[in-house]
Order: C-alpha cells, then sequence, then structure tokens
C-alpha cells in the first residue's frame, strides 16, 4: 500500500512537470496589432502677401542707329582713314576722294562770281543816272524800264554765280567722307585705288550706334488683355514708373547689369503670330549686347495687392491635369483641394481659387499622405 502511494505521487510530479513545461508563456501570447504612427507632414500657412507681378518676355537686340556709309560724288579712293572693328565718332574722316576736279571746280565757280559782280557794278551805276533822268524827262520810260531789267538780269546773275560756287565748294568737301553717327564701323568694302561713284548701291561700310541698343520684344496680345482687364477690374494696381523699368536675362542665363526702359509698344498684332512688339533701350557701354542677340527681358505689369502663393512643389496634378493640393485641417486630417493657379512668381504659384488665408497646405511628406489620412504636423513653414 505504502509503495502504491509513493508511485501514485512520482506520476503526479512528473504530470505537473510535463504541463509546465508545454504551458504557453505570457511573453509568446498574441497581442492586438499595434496602430501604425501618424506619418509626419510639414505644411505651410497661406497668407496675403502684396505681389508684383512680372512677365518674362523673349526678344531680340537691334542696333540703335545704322549708318551705310556712300559717296555722294565720284572719283578715286585716295585713303582709308579708320580700322576695321573700331569705335569711331560723328564727323571723323573715313575715305578721301580725290579732290583735284572739284578744287578745279570751286575756282571755276568762284571766278564766275567775280565775273557777275563786275558786270553788276556798271548797270547799277547807268540805273542810278536812269533814275535821276526820267525826273527831268531827259530819257524816255523805255530807257528806264530796260535799264532797271538790265540791273535786275545782274543781280540774278551774281546770285546764280553765287549758288554755284556754293555747290561746287559742297561737292569738294564731300571728297572727305565722314561718320554722320558715332558708333562701331565694321568692314571696308573699297580699298584705296578703287573708283567710287555718287549714290552708288555698294557701300564703302556701315557705322552702328551700340550705345544704347534696342530690344524688341514679343507678348501675346492674350497675355495683353488679360492684364488690361485686371487693371480695369482693379484686381491688379498700375506699377506706376516701375512699369517702365526693364531687366534683361542673357542667353547664358545671366542678368544684364543694366536696366533698361520700355519705349513703345506697336499699334497693331502680328497676323501670323498674334503677339505684340514692344521695345526697349538699354544701355550698352561697354558693348556686351550686340544686334542679333537672343534676350528674356522681364517686364513688370503690376501690383496684387492680396495674393496668395503657394509653393511649386507643393502643388501635385491630377490624371486629367488638374492642379491640387493636401490641406490639413484642424483635427489634422488631410483634405483635397483642387486649385486654379495664375502665373509662377519665383518659385511660387499665384492661387486664384481652392485655398484661403489661414490654410495649412502640406509641402513635405507628400509620399506617404493620403486624403483622410490622419498626420502629424512637424514643421509650419510659415
Amino acid at each position: 500500500m505504502k509503495k502504491t502511494l509513493i508511485v501514485i505521487a512520482v506520476m503526479a510530479a512528473v504530470g505537473l512537470g510535463y504541463l509546465a513545461w508545454h504551458k504557453p508563456s505570457q511573453a509568446n501570447q498574441p497581442t492586438p496589432a499595434q496602430a501604425k504612427p501618424a506619418p509626419e507632414v510639414a505644411v505651410v500657412t497661406m497668407q496675403e502677401r502684396e505681389v508684383r507681378l512680372t512677365s518674362e518676355l523673349p526678344g531680340r537686340t537691334a542696333v540703335y542707329q545704322v549708318a551705310e556709309i556712300r559717296p555722294q560724288v565720284g572719283g578715286i579712293i585716295q585713303k582709308r582713314a579708320f580700322t576695321e572693328g573700331a569705335e569711331v565718332k560723328a564727323g571723323d574722316l573715313l575715305y578721301r576722294i580725290d579732290p583735284s576736279t572739284y578744287e578745279v571746280a570751286v575756282a571755276r565757280a568762284a571766278a564766275a562770281v567775280a565775273k557777275a559782280k563786275a558786270e553788276l557794278e556798271p548797270a547799277r551805276l547807268k540805273a542810278v543816272r536812269y533814275a535821276d533822268l526820267i525826273r527831268t524827262k531827259a530819257v524816255s520810260q523805255q530807257d528806264h524800264d530796260e535799264v532797271q531789267a538790265a540791273l535786275a538780269l545782274a543781280k540774278a546773275n551774281v546770285s546764280s554765280a553765287q549758288a554755284e560756287l556754293e555747290a561746287a565748294r559742297i561737292d569738294l568737301e564731300r571728297t572727305s567722307v565722314v561718320s554722320p553717327i558715332s558708333g562701331r564701323i565694321g568692314r571696308a568694302s573699297i580699298t584705296p585705288g578703287a573708283l567710287v561713284t555718287a549714290n552708288q548701291a555698294l557701300a564703302l561700310a556701315t557705322v552702328q550706334q551700340l550705345d544704347p541698343i534696342y530690344v524688341d520684344l514679343t507678348q501675346s496680345n492674350v497675355e495683353m488683355l488679360r492684364l488690361r482687364r485686371a487693371l480695369e477690374s482693379g484686381s491688379i494696381q498700375s506699377a506706376g514708373e516701375a512699369a517702365t523699368r526693364v531687366r534683361l536675362i542673357l542667353e547664358d542665363g545671366t542678368a544684364y547689369a543694366h536696366e533698361g526702359t520700355l519705349q513703345l509698344a506697336e499699334a497693331s498684332v502680328d497676323q501670323s503670330t498674334g503677339a505684340v512688339t514692344l521695345r526697349a533701350v538699354f544701355p550698352n557701354p561697354k558693348r556686351d549686347l550686340l544686334p542679333g542677340m537672343y534676350v528674356r527681358a522681364v517686364v513688370e505689369e503690376g501690383v496684387m495687392a492680396n495674393a496668395l502663393l503657394i509653393p511649386q512643389q507643393a502643388v501635385t496634378r491630377s490624371a486629367q491635369g488638374q492642379a491640387q493640393a493636401l490641406v490639413v485641417d484642424g483635427q489634422n486630417t488631410l483634405a483635397l483641394r483642387k486649385l486654379e493657379l495664375a502665373q509662377a512668381v519665383g518659385g511660387e504659384w499665384i492661387v486664384r481659387q481652392g485655398l484661403d488665408a489661414g490654410d495649412r497646405v502640406v509641402v513635405e511628406g507628400l509620399q506617404k499622405a493620403k486624403p483622410g489620412m490622419q498626420v502629424r504636423v512637424v514643421q509650419d513653414a510659415m
């Protein structure tokens, strides 16, 4: 009996050990799935600001003044007095034409003046005598009239001779071909020894005034109408004197050092392009701008007093191309807003519709953010 009790006790101890060995531990028990942490986003709070609106227009530089040098008298070129590509001033000698024949013409015209004056003096004295004699009826009226006519003819001959002398002197002066404007002279098409004729088709050289210089810009007629309506409605205020100032961006992307002024706008629209041409004037002291260069001009259009601007990285596009942005509401829940955008200003878009002042727009963390999600705002980039 005693042995039976011992066996039962041993078996009970073994069973308890087995149960203890196979009992699941509390650490290994399955627990409810923990909720994922809310994604972190950075937002910007929309605020109304005053914005100066600008437009960037394409254009090309054009010479301010150009003069094609042509001879006004004929003859042999004796001398070329300039260096190709150099700067010349108005009145500088460029070419010398052989003046010998024109010097002779001046001398001949001067002699004709002297002859006419010599013939005038006796005619004048005779007219004076006949004027006294006609009072006493010592000469007939016909003789008196003929003497007066002869005097008038002699005076006319003197005036004609003097005009011929002046024309001869002008031709002599034109044997010195001078620059009519200041600027940079180009290649010479005629060398000394060549025969030239008055007003020939081939220019001897070309002088271009490069300081200042024109920049011809093109603006869409649609954009011009939009700006005009905005100014009339009052949504945009005129930029005043700033509207006439123009900044220039060169073809390599660098900003031009000098500011220009808007001079005129064409009164008609180009039928082939639907654009209007604007002309600006820029100083060009270092000749950085040359005619024919492609440039971009930044023109101030006006001032928008209460503009809402959204960073460009906060704007996404739907499959249909609709601009949209995620907004965090008061419960830190994301909502999708469809936007109507105007033009870009720097790295931001002007918002016409879709947002209000005070809205918090997501600018960072868009990859994990979805509409309806709860988020945690970690940064407010005011």
